[in-house]
């Protein structure tokens, strides 16, 4: 009864207000759906988004590793190349130009090297060479707020190898104030004031070292510059004073374009025959007082029959052949500092499965930190220059004092060194070696993200890289006094 009293009371209103009340029913019941769907479809499109950022990070294999390369002016470079043949006093560098900066390919009847891959590269030749693969990286940007580091594609050792000789020392800095000039003023820069910027040197630090305004002292101003102490360089030698400064290998004459040319150089160096216990291929330093040479060179033709000299200054060490031959039928090497800490047969003995004999640990062991294990007794003997001068010891009794086994454990420790001490051709990548192209790379971004990490916490990067210079160096403290 009440309902239809409710209903009677109901169908007295107009028909209008009844079929209005209807419609604004229908209309709350369906946006409760749409905003019901509506959110359904956003929180899926969300996750997908997130699964899609997430996916593009992980097959992004460039993530972390973008590099990008300025832009320079040609002065810094091309025009350097253009004008060869004044880069070096001594002889004509054009030559050596060639083929990507690898040089002449070599020709070898004798079946000392391989077929391919081997060149009569110039030891100076590391900045065109490392540019040239620079070029050919996979995960180049045009974005440098992508970048993990910012490469300065400047030639510092063949610039300044036109002016070494002459006393005119402002043409020696005019290029790298220049760069210093052009660098600051760009965004990149600006950034982090050139502290993820890094450039490569193909001469020795001292090339670049000269702290006095007098024109005819040696070298340039580039590295004493306030602001390429910012930046992280990558030179043949380093100086074991700065915390920017890092080592990478000489330019050797193998520069392969696939992994099984490296496996395969591998395999025949492993089962060489070596009929010398040590050899030194070199010159003599009659000029130098410090030189340990003179006395290397008195041991060695004692030990004639365990030990051969090839002398440089008869014989050229230039051509690859000749150099590797000796070094293929030694055990051991002797790396004696030359003009500097460091000398390019270090490496060359590597690739030919020699193990390196060194006498001061500015040689190797606080050089390449990023190439050479952290025990050098793994791949390397030890001989300090204290030792030969007292005359405590000859070279001969401490190499036969190692066993066969550990001499086998040590030839493959240094035949396993190669690939990362080599540059592969830049006409070509290697498939799953990395080089020293590549392990120099990886240095320099995590060096870059250390950085980063440590300024935006607020620290001093600079205290915390002495640090880590410190505890390297620690152990041979006293040598670097003497």
């Amino acid at each position: 009864m009440e309902n239809c009293t409710l209903l009677r009371k109901y169908c007295k209103k107009p028909l209008w207000f009844v079929l209005l009340s209807l419609c604004i029913l229908a209309i709350f019941s369906h946006c409760s759906s749409f905003s019901y769907y509506t959110n359904q479809l956003y929180f899926r499109m969300a996750k997908r988004s997130d699964r899609g950022q997430s996916s593009r990070l992980k097959f992004d294999t460039c993530f972390g590793r973008y590099i990008y390369v300025h832009d320079l002016p040609s002065r810094f470079n091309v025009d350097i190349l253009k004008n060869c043949s004044s880069i070096a006093k001594w002889y004509n560098i054009c030559e050596y130009l060639s083929n990507f900066g690898l040089g002449p390919e070599t020709k070898d009847s004798g079946k000392i090297l391989q077929k391919r891959s081997w060149y009569a590269t110039d030891q100076f030749m590391l900045e065109v060479i490392f540019h040239n693969r620079m070029k050919k990286y996979k995960c180049l940007t045009n974005d440098s707020t992508l970048a993990s580091a910012i490469f300065v594609p400047f030639y510092p050792g063949l610039d300044v190898g036109r002016y070494l000789w002459d006393d005119a020392g402002f043409d020696r800095d005019f290029n790298s104030v220049e760069l210093v000039k052009w660098l600051t003023e760009k965004t990149e820069w600006k950034r982090l004031q050139g502290q993820d910027h890094f450039f490569v040197t193909g001469r020795i630090t001292w090339d670049f070292r000269r702290r006095t305004d007098t024109q005819s002292d040696w070298g340039n101003k580039l590295l004493v510059l306030p602001e390429t102490k910012n930046m992280t360089i990558l030179g043949i030698e380093s100086s074991p004073w700065t915390t920017n400064e890092f080592a990478i290998p000489y330019p050797t004459n193998f520069h392969p374009r696939r992994d099984l040319e490296v496996f395969q150089w591998q395999k025949k160096i492993k089962n060489i025959t070596r009929p010398y216990l040590f050899s030194f291929v070199g010159a003599p330093r009659p000029k130098s007082e410090n030189s340990i040479r003179s006395i290397i060179i008195k041991q060695c033709i004692a030990s004639k029959r365990h030990c051969k000299f090839y002398n440089c200054n008869v014989r050229s060490c230039n051509n690859p052949v000749n150099a590797m031959s000796m070094l293929q039928r030694s055990n051991f090497c002797l790396q004696p500092s030359g003009d500097s800490y460091t000398r390019r047969s270090i490496f060359d003995s590597i690739l030919a499965g020699c193990i390196p004999v060194f006498f001061h640990p500015g040689s190797a062991y606080i050089q390449y930190i990023w190439y050479l294990p952290k025990n050098y007794t793994k791949y390397s003997v030890f001989i300090p220059e204290k030792t030969l001068r007292d005359e405590t010891k000859s070279i001969e009794t401490i190499l036969k004092a190692i066993s066969d086994n550990q001499v086998r454990s040590m030839r493959e420790e240094v035949i396993g060194l190669i690939p990362r001490v080599i540059y592969a051709d830049p006409r070509s990548s290697l498939e799953t070696l990395e080089d020293a192209f590549d392990t120099a790379l990886r240095g320099v971004i995590e060096r870059v993200d250390r950085i980063k990490k440590i300024t935006k916490d607020g620290s001093n990067a600079s205290v915390e890289f002495l640090e880590d210079k410190q505890r390297i160096e620690k152990q041979w403290d006293e040598m670097f006094r003497q």
